[in-house]
């Protein structure tokens, strides 16, 4: 795609965002919306923290391993 045909692409696509945060501003569901936002948020806030751990916990656990095989 040549660089006018991005740049057009880039505007086209800036218009689309700008005119759907135009709506949702002015939409008497606003605060429903941000409401969802915020608790769809907060599950995946949960959700990373649970990852993060078990992750943690894993990788810990391979250390041990590795550290036992090198210590035989």
């Amino acid at each position: 795609m040549s660089n006018s045909g991005k740049t057009l692409a880039g505007f086209i696509i800036g218009a689309a965002v700008g005119v759907a945060v135009g709506y949702f501003l002015n939409s008497d569901m606003k605060d429903e919306y941000v409401e969802a936002v915020k608790d769809k948020a907060g599950k995946l806030k949960e959700k990373a923290g649970e990852l993060k751990n078990k992750v943690k916990d894993k990788l810990s656990r391979a250390s041990d391993q590795i550290e036992e095989v090198a210590a035989s």
